[in-house]
């Protein structure tokens, strides 16, 4: 019997968040399509607010679905009778308080639970508790508005809530720090400040959870220089000619998978396990680490979330892994029917 499957999508928030989210879950209802496997059932919110749920996540079909309130969408969700969902929202609201909603519902969410997302997606918060279980971090300070930084240049600043690298600057003179906050600030309430780990390499490692047992995938690598020493908001997206956007590390060059083989890779999966337990991730997690020309890995951030879209980059690192698409959402979906709702 088919699973039923909601594919939540869109963002409360803004609609640059509602194209990311729609970016990925299009390519993920794209990619599984056996009826035998599963009933899909799409739902959008929109920045308003309202939910749609359209028959495909096409600009016309949301556009022709009937817009209701929260308090009526809820009421159709409970009519569905779903398996599981499938969050595909990346709005601070839409990675926590929506997930957290399927669990008072019952519903099996796929993935990590609202009470993990909130505290990946607090970067202080998240190198707080990997800190704690032995993982090196960059030192640093979150900063409020009208607050001055005390780390010394060269060092990093970024909105302490925000993704995509949106609002991140690098400093490499006190004189450029107010251009830099106001940067950070123009994206979240609050700033973080770290001091600048130099660069021998930069990786990102996701990890699976099978079974109970914790799986390193292959590595993602970014090709930074000296000339370009951290990643920005422009080496990920960009707009695409349909007025959505596009994601640039998918055709990128300077992005390559890790020979397994390589020493660096059993170094950064013992580090991302040790995260991914002290995180209390479920499912699957990723992290970006930066290795210091010394060999360390350092512990930068979490994203802790997967569209099982073709374009997702766990999806990217499975396959490397020699796992499909199809078996990395069957797998997920497994767990959820193991461990049970929520």
């Amino acid at each position: 019997m088919a699973l039923r499957l909601l594919h939540l999508a869109g963002s409360a928030v803004s609609d640059f968040h509602a194209d990311l989210s729609l970016t990925y879950a299009r390519g993920c209802l794209a990619a599984h399509t056996d009826p035998a496997r599963y009933e899909h059932h799409p739902a959008y919110v929109s920045p308003d607010g309202c939910w749609r749920f359209p028959a495909s996540f096409a600009p016309d079909a949301i556009a022709a679905a009937v817009a209701v309130e929260p308090a009526d969408a809820l009421a159709y969700l409970g009519r569905l009778g779903l398996d599981a969902v499938l969050p595909q929202m990346f709005c601070l609201p839409g990675m926590t308080s929506y997930r957290a909603l399927f669990d008072v519902l019952g519903v099996r969410v796929v993935g990590n639970p609202a009470e993990v997302m909130a505290i990946g997606a607090r970067k202080a918060a998240a190198k707080a508790m990997v800190a704690a279980a032995g993982v090196d971090v960059p030192a640093g300070e979150v900063l409020h508005p009208g607050q001055r930084p005390t780390v010394a240049p060269p060092a990093v600043v970024k909105p302490e809530d925000a993704d995509n690298s949106l609002g991140v600057t690098l400093v490499r003179s006190a004189d450029e720090f107010d251009a830099a906050l106001d940067a950070a600030f123009a994206h979240a309430d609050r700033v973080l400040v770290e001091e600048f780990v130099p660069l021998g390499r930069e990786v990102r490692c996701g990890i699976l959870d099978r079974d109970g047992e914790l799986v390193g995938l292959p590595l993602e690598e970014y090709l930074l220089s000296g000339e370009r020493p951290v990643r920005g908001y422009a080496d990920k997206l960009a707009p695409s000619s349909d007025g959505g956007l596009r994601l640039v590390a998918k055709d990128n060059p300077d992005v390559v998978v890790v020979d397994p083989d390589d020493p660096v890779t059993a170094t950064v999966w013992d580090v991302a396990k040790r995260a991914h337990v002290a995180l209390g991730c479920r499912d699957y997690s990723l992290f970006d680490l930066r290795i210091d020309p010394t060999g360390r890995p350092v512990f930068l951030e979490a994203s802790l979330y997967c569209s099982f879209s073709p374009a997702s980059v766990l999806a990217v690192m499975a396959k490397a892994g020699g796992i499909e698409l199809d078996e990395l959402l069957a797998g997920a979906l497994r767990a959820r029917e193991q461990f049970g709702p929520p």
